[in-house]
């Protein structure tokens, strides 16, 4: 209380002190006005360390051929020249208490892969990912067709597509190309997130992103939800009612249901993240009358029956930011120059 009077964050102080903020509200509530309320253990441990055993683990962890191992390696070392003073939780406490729990190794100590950055789209052409599948052949045990398959975060909308019989760079380069010629997409204002395959981390495939000038954002290896847009529309695209569960003949085959498949996903399919309207809509901007209208619909129809409508009606909202990776944000920079969408 003498912190938080003197200007001193109140979940700061409570943190220095080793306690939460709810207990110092309880504390505050109680007679005596917010007086430290802990009684400590009643009586003290009879097993505990003493401070020359304490001393001695300390001395064995920093033996010149002991202080590069962890604590568990030290004990059973140890054990094997007939010595034992702590058990391995022990040791370490004793270490974090002599403010010596560092990694004891030489080599560098393993971290875990940083989350990838989040990007923040309001307009389509901004934040794209993309990805390649595999699409059984029925005729080859063990053979497969590979879908290479671009989608707009923001709308949702299928940018850009091809089937082919291997993986590559180069592919994946040229499908970019024409993905990036055919929207217009100027350089410096776009992402693209993939996930560490060999085809996205490919020197031609990186070379043609700096070219276009690109963003590169990565998935962390092995996590798929980094990449949950493309994720999420491949299987819808495996199951589809018309999808053949026993594969394609020939590529031919492949290509030609992938573009059927394409074509009634853009312009038929009402997909409900964006408000239940189709990705080509959202993409050229004709949800907003489209939703509008429905607003209309459903005022009206609360205007003729007023007692069937026990809250307000259905929004029918038009998500603004469509955001890829949460936490870190940083808003898709916005084109050059104005042009439709």
């Amino acid at each position: 209380m003498e912190a938080c009077a003197a200007g001193a964050r109140q979940s700061e102080a409570c943190r220095i002190v080793g306690i939460t903020e709810r207990t110092l509200q309880r504390w505050d509530q109680q007679e005596g006005g917010g007086q430290d309320a802990r009684r400590g253990p009643y009586t003290p441990v009879a097993h505990r360390l003493t401070e020359a055993e304490k001393d001695e683990a300390l001395a064995h962890a920093n033996r010149p051929d002991y202080r590069n191992l962890t604590p568990e390696t030290i004990v059973a070392k140890l054990a094997d020249e007939n010595v034992y003073i702590c058990s391995e939780r022990s040791l370490r406490r004793v270490l974090k208490e002599r403010d010596q729990a560092t990694y004891r190794g030489r080599a560098k100590p393993a971290t875990p892969a940083q989350k990838p950055r989040e990007y923040a789209a309001s307009e389509p052409l901004r934040v794209l990912s993309w990805d390649i599948t595999y699409l059984r052949n029925s005729t080859v045990r063990g053979a497969f067709f590979f879908l290479y398959l671009y989608v707009d975060v923001w709308s949702r909308r299928i940018l850009g597509h091809a089937v082919h019989e291997e993986q590559t760079s180069e592919l994946a380069a040229d499908l970019l190309c024409n993905v990036c010629t055919e929207h217009d997409i100027e350089a410096d204002t776009a992402v693209v997130h993939q996930d560490n395959g060999a085809p996205m981390k490919g020197a031609t495939f990186l070379a043609t992103l700096d070219a276009l000038g690109i963003t590169k954002s990565f998935s962390r290896p092995r996590v798929s939800d980094d990449n949950a847009f493309i994720e999420s529309l491949f299987r819808h695209l495996k199951y589809a009612p018309s999808y053949p569960s026993r594969g394609f003949a020939n590529i031919d085959e492949a290509r030609a249901w992938v573009e059927r498949f394409v074509v009634w996903y853009n312009h038929a399919h009402l997909h409900s993240s964006i408000g239940y309207v189709t990705p080509d809509d959202r993409h050229h901007g004709r949800d907003v009358e489209l939703l509008a209208e429905r607003r209309r619909v459903y005022a009206e129809a609360r205007a003729r029956t007023p007692r069937r409508w026990s809250g307000q009606p259905r929004k029918w909202d038009r998500p603004l930011i469509v955001t890829l990776n949460p936490n870190r944000t940083v808003e898709a920079r916005p084109a050059r120059s104005s042009r439709a969408a």
